[in-house]
């Protein structure tokens, strides 16, 4: 006779990633008054005390099914209750099955000796499943198994060791199949994530620009490629070249959402024409509509420059000022006096814009505090600061670096000198001006090219399209 077994409270544990130590627990589903399968016979075979539940019918299997079974025993042979067969009941463990809604259909013709099986695959989809069948219909049991069941096991050769080996094999399985579908889940939702926030990274747009660009970034979050970091780059059609760089509070997705709409909307205002305060007081209204909570803001630093290069306007909101490198000079700061406060801590805050003299020939960093706020020397409390940014960036520029080897070596060093990976986001741009290339630019323009009596072939499709940013 059966083992009488109390039914436990229902568990939020999935029944293939539970742990029973070396006991198990098979629900056996079948109408055979004799109970020919009984637990010390189990116990006995396997080495191991396992606990049997006998179901007589799919209603009572029902009742008897909760997440702490591992293993159920079905017999294909039972009857199917009225409506059941086209049905998807709910299931009774707490979480879907991975995969399960890609489960096969059965094969024509298979369809009402499996109604029994498929049933209680939709109420049991996160348990390892057994089917009993007869002896000389081995395409049958291949079939349950291709449709969703473990293993299939014939009636007359059914043992007690047999079965124990069997129920053992099911349940492992089952588990190695639970692991594989969300294996795969969670690589194709990093892949889908990746492209995601890769798609919400900055394209500069500067065509027709004669200024170089490079930029850096790096998010703070682990196997992030955006953080609450941004930057963006437009020439707007009367030739001035708009850059801006900021920082949303904080590291988690909501700051980098956030990151990514006020960035968007930079770009978008500043088409339209809006610059220093009016374009600042705007974002702080986005800023104050779109964030989670009051306690949120960004800082934000923002320089337009003028169409022959030379001289540039900017606007600092809480942010670090700008690093600006004139051919022959060493780096140094703007200055940070004439700055107002980040955005959204004063509802009515203005930032007034300050006229920066750029020169001939210069560089010009923008970077978030996420570079500067590194230590020096793994377990040092000493940040490197915008004094030690400064020294390295001149360093760096006395050993002939610049544009994206400088960005590079610069982000390595302070890498470096952390100790390791650097906790919080950093971004880095860097806005440039060499006359001579310009030059050199346009003398290479200028300069006719061979003559070519043969037909114009069709440019290629890469071609057609214009460079998205500068030399």
């Amino acid at each position: 006779m059966p083992v009488p077994v109390p039914v436990p409270q229902q568990r939020d544990a999935p029944a293939a990633e539970t742990s029973h130590g070396g006991d198990l627990t098979v629900l056996v589903i079948e109408d055979d008054p004799a109970g020919s399968i009984t637990g010390p016979e189990l116990s006995a075979a396997a080495g191991t005390r396992v606990r049997i539940r006998t179901a007589r019918n799919l209603t009572e299997a029902g009742r008897l099914l909760t997440d702490d079974v591992d293993c159920i025993l079905l017999d294909l042979a039972l009857p199917v209750p009225a409506g059941s067969a086209g049905a998807a009941p709910a299931a009774t463990s707490t979480t879907a099955a991975p995969g399960a809604e890609h489960r096969p259909e059965p094969a024509p013709g298979r369809a009402d000796e499996l109604a029994v099986l498929t049933h209680v695959l939709r109420i049991a989809p996160l348990h390892a499943v057994l089917v009993l069948t007869a002896q000389d219909d081995t395409e049958l049991a291949a079939e349950a198994v291709r449709v969703g069941a473990q293993d299939y096991l014939f009636r007359g050769e059914l043992d007690a060791r047999v079965l124990s080996r069997a129920i053992r094999y099911a349940v492992e399985r089952k588990r190695a199949d639970l692991a594989q579908h969300q294996l795969t889940e969670s690589g194709l939702r990093a892949q889908e994530n990746a492209r995601l926030e890769r798609g919400l990274l900055p394209t500069p747009l500067l065509e027709g620009s004669d200024l170089s660009f490079a930029a850096r970034y790096r998010p703070g979050r682990s196997r992030a490629l955006l953080g609450g970091d941004f930057y963006d780059t437009v020439r707007t059609p009367d030739g001035t070249v708009h850059a801006m760089i900021g920082d949303v509070c904080g590291h988690g997705p909501d700051e980098a959402a956030l990151g990514v709409e006020l960035r968007i909307a930079w770009r978008a205002l500043t088409l339209a024409g809006l610059c220093g305060d009016r374009l600042l007081s705007t974002l702080q209204q986005v800023l104050e509509h779109e964030r989670q909570s009051e306690e949120i803001f960004a800082t934000l630093c923002t320089v337009d420059i003028a169409p022959d290069g030379r001289r540039a306007g900017l606007c600092l909101a809480g942010h670090p000022a700008p690093l600006l490198a004139r051919h022959g000079r060493p780096a140094r700061l703007l200055p940070y006096e004439d700055g107002g406060p980040a955005l959204g801590l004063l509802p009515r805050a203005r930032w007034p814009r300050r006229q920066v003299e750029l020169g001939g020939e210069w560089s010009l960093m923008m970077y978030t505090d996420g570079l500067i706020e590194g230590r020096v020397g793994a377990g040092s409390s000493q940040r490197l600061g915008q004094d030690g940014m400064v020294a390295m960036v001149n360093s760096r520029l006395e050993q002939g670096l610049t544009g994206e080897d400088l960005l590079e070596a610069a982000v390595a060093e302070v890498r470096e000198l952390n100790g390791g990976e650097l906790t919080d986001d950093v971004a880095v741009l860097l806005l440039g001006r060499d006359p001579e290339r310009i030059r050199r630019r346009g003398r290479s323009a200028s300069r006719p090219g061979p003559v070519s009596t043969a037909p114009a072939a069709a440019p290629a499709a890469s071609a057609q399209r214009p460079p998205l940013y500068g030399p």
